[in-house]
């Protein structure tokens, strides 16, 4: 996020835009300190309801060029799906019945609606992840993932007319024409990132991991944000609010944890 900021500064990016970032940030780590410390099974399930209603109320929203991702929240304007999945995506582990199924299909369907074809990526890759880790029957999982597959082709089938923002979707080549250098850190920040989620080793964790690298990827193939570089306050405290809900969840495991007592 730094090294962005830096570069949207140098590329004449208003001053305005890329503060944006950083007071996200420092209120992002705030809300997730406030998770890490207090969430429990209510905020997992307020997180995990408040993702199929966010996407659905960017339907009420106006649209652009008809595409439907953000609301309007005061001077705010807010991906949706940036900022609700990344939690959603922790607390779809914590729940084991069967309303949680229905709730990532419906999150899927929103996502093709709008339509987002990076977030539906991303979305059903840690959906993957989730299914592949599940004790279900082989030929369940089977199915299932075939099912993730053909839905987020369904995604990338549907037209997205929006047109790439430099300080944006094109932030990685701004900064490789300030210097090589920014662009290469920008790179290596950003994959160890998303990677470092998947430190915890718990399903949550290896399911946010996914979304995050996948959605990274996305702008490789596409005109989507590059998440944390680009001067885009969502994906931001999206991921804080993943990481605060799991270290939560790491925090409740290691709290009833009660190690075997060894023998003399």
């Amino acid at each position: 996020m730094a090294v962005g900021c830096a570069v949207a500064a140098t590329s004449g990016v208003p001053a305005g835009v890329w503060l944006r970032n950083l007071i996200a940030w420092a209120l992002g780590l705030a809300m997730a300190v406030g998770l890490a410390r207090r969430a429990g099974a209510r905020a997992e399930l307020v997180f995990l309801t408040l993702a199929p209603l966010g996407l659905a109320a960017t339907f009420l929203s106006a649209d652009l060029q008809g595409v439907h991702r953000w609301v309007d929240l005061g001077p705010l304007h807010l991906n949706v799906a940036q900022v609700l999945l990344p939690p959603a995506i922790v607390a779809m582990t914590a729940r084991a019945d069967a309303r949680r199924w229905l709730v990532a299909g419906a999150v899927m369907v929103l996502l093709v609606l709008q339509p987002d074809a990076s977030q539906a990526t991303a979305w059903g890759g840690a959906l993957g992840v989730l299914i592949a880790m599940s004790r279900g029957h082989g030929w369940a999982k089977a199915g299932g993932l075939l099912g993730l597959v053909a839905v987020i082709a369904v995604a990338w089938s549907r037209p997205d007319p929006l047109a790439p923002v430099a300080e944006v979707e094109e932030i990685m080549r701004l900064a490789w024409a300030v210097t090589p250098f920014a662009a290469v850190a920008a790179w290596m920040a950003l994959a160890g990132a998303c990677l470092s989620v998947g430190a915890w080793r718990m399903p949550a964790a290896l399911a946010l991991a996914a979304y995050a690298v996948l959605a990274a990827l996305m702008p490789l193939v596409g005109w989507f944000p590059v998440p944390l570089v680009g001067m885009s306050m969502s994906p931001i405290i999206g991921l804080w609010l993943g990481a605060g809900l799991l270290a939560a969840e790491a925090r409740r495991a290691a709290s009833t944890y009660t190690p075997a007592a060894s023998g003399a």
